[in-house]
């Protein structure tokens, strides 16, 4: 909305600040996070802040038999409106970077630079450094140089305190390394990597149950051991370090080798997992390897939730699946919880037949366009 009434503006003319658009809030922004932003470059990233285009210098290209290149781009969904409803902005970087940087690392590429965009109804260049540093953080932890960005005000369209981000990233993998369905073997077993918690899918559900329980966000949650908003709030674990790291120390082309990963997004466990499975295969998940974090019991409880509905919407405490091979299963979890991650063994997988049961919600064979392998989720959690 205006800053200016209309007698002023006839009087004085109308000018982009008075259509609500502060260009000089904007370099103040870029001012406030600029440090953050260069604390992601390495030798590669020509140039500094505030070019028209980001620059990377691929000659690590030249090194490469057959390098492709792998792109991913996504958003935060509602998430930013509990940032926005809490005032808390530094953390949703995270949830960016990781729904972005994470899908690349999914091929075994490398994410090597990211952008950002930011729409906004209003810049107060406060907020938007919050934000911008959050990503920058985020990149810093996936190894990922933060190369160029864009913030749009857009009054009118966006009240003066909502905004929402977008992100891109490139990665590269070396075509003989290059991870997915066609190195998928029967036999191969399935290891699941911790969720920080809820991460950045299904917040339209989640939001949903807890307006119709009427909670509020600064509500003590003695099962969560702090307060509701600080629970929904929980960045987004980036995964991608530890998955490039796990791909490096058990190559594809040895015996234990890890074959693939799949990022646990939008549509759950099974159906992201069945994306990254050949036809014929399945692989059979149990549920009693892991216990339901507490965030999701209180999701389904609050808002009487199916639990097939809640499979197929959260990530109930996965947020990145490893599938390698038999001889690498031990050695691949003890390497990631050296590491710091909560990993363990949850199945396994086989070629599929027709002895087992593939009606109802427990079994998913293809999903979002990809006519793959099959997932069974088997018993109940522990």
């Amino acid at each position: 909305m205006s800053s200016a009434t209309p007698a002023a503006e006839n009087n004085s003319g109308i000018t982009y600040a008075s259509a609500g658009v502060d260009v000089e809030a904007g370099d103040r922004a870029v001012e406030l996070m600029k440090g953050a932003i260069k604390a992601t470059h390495n030798s590669s990233v020509i140039g500094g802040v505030g070019g028209f285009a980001g620059l990377y210098d691929v000659s690590k290209l030249l090194t490469y038999k057959k390098p492709l290149l792998a792109t991913s781009t996504d958003g935060v969904g509602t998430k930013v409106a509990i940032a926005q409803a809490m005032d808390i902005h530094d953390t949703i970087g995270f949830d960016l970077v990781g729904m972005v940087v994470d899908d690349i690392v999914v091929v075994g590429a490398e994410p090597l630079y990211m952008t950002d965009y930011i729409a906004c109804g209003k810049v107060v260049p406060e907020r938007i450094a919050d934000i911008v540093r959050g990503i920058a953080a985020a990149c810093s932890v996936a190894g990922t140089a933060l190369v160029g960005g864009e913030t749009a005000e857009h009054p009118g369209l966006l009240g003066e305190h909502e905004y929402d981000v977008a992100g891109a990233a490139t990665g590269i993998v070396e075509a003989d390394a290059l991870l997915g369905p066609d190195r998928v073997r029967a036999g191969d077993v399935v290891i699941g990597m911790a969720s920080s918690g809820l991460h950045s899918n299904g917040y339209s559900l989640v939001r949903r149950v807890i307006n119709h329980a009427g909670w509020a966000l600064d509500r003590q949650v003695s099962e969560l051991g702090r307060t509701l908003g600080e629970e929904l709030l929980e960045p987004t674990r980036v995964y991608a370090a530890d998955c490039l790291d796990l791909a490096r120390t058990f190559p594809v082309h040895s015996a234990n080798a890890v074959h693939g990963f799949s990022h646990v997004t939008g549509g759950g466990l099974a159906a992201n997992l069945a994306r990254v499975l050949p036809q014929g295969l399945v692989a059979t998940v149990d549920r009693n390897t892991w216990e339901l974090p507490a965030i999701f019991k209180l999701v389904s409880e609050l808002g009487n939730v199916p639990l097939a509905d809640l499979e197929r919407t959260l990530n109930l405490g996965v947020g990145m699946v490893a599938i390698v091979s038999a001889e690498a299963a031990d050695a691949a979890v003890a390497r990631l919880n050296d590491r710091g991650l909560p990993s363990w063994v949850m199945g396994t997988v086989s070629a599929d037949s027709d002895s087992i049961d593939k009606t109802g919600p427990d079994y998913v064979q293809g999903a979002k366009g990809v006519d793959g392998g099959a997932v069974r989720l088997v018993n109940a959690y522990a």
